[in-house]
């Protein structure tokens, strides 16, 4: 019924430790390499505020690639944050998961939808088969 499936992925799969350069790198024009590299990060510990609240889940389709989330993206989902109107949010609806970015229409007599970031794809009104599940506070992916 929705295009995007998410898979929660377990807590020991996250990766924990990486080695970080601790400079801001342009995006533009090239810039001469410096010796910034400093401590190792635990990527689990930045990525994920609050564990015990937290789940990683994996991406599964489309609807959300105009918000920069694509299939196989993995993101952080977080149950203490509060929803509010413009965060991407995991919802059950009818008991389906999907994710969604969370809009108040005002050309819908002010309601709560969920909206897709991509054409082709349902908006659903927040009644009383949706609960929205959490908030999407973090993305991780892989290129290569």
């Amino acid at each position: 019924m929705y295009a995007v499936r998410l898979t929660e992925i377990p807590f020991e799969l996250v990766p924990h430790e990486a080695r970080i350069l601790l400079c801001r790198t342009p995006a533009g024009f090239p810039s001469p390499a410096a010796d910034d590299l400093e401590e190792p990060i635990d990527l689990g510990e930045w990525l994920i505020e609050q564990p015990a609240a937290s789940y990683v889940m994996r991406v599964d389709g489309h609807s959300m690639t105009g918000a920069g989330i694509n299939d196989g993206d993995l993101i952080v989902v977080s149950r203490a944050k509060a929803p509010r109107p413009g965060h991407i949010v995991v919802a059950l609806v009818h008991g389906d998961r999907t994710l969604k970015r969370l809009k108040r229409l005002k050309r819908m007599d002010g309601r709560l939808w969920l909206v897709p970031e991509a054409e082709g794809y349902p908006h659903t009104v927040v009644d009383e088969f949706v609960e929205i599940w959490g908030v999407v506070v973090g993305l991780a992916r892989r290129y290569v």
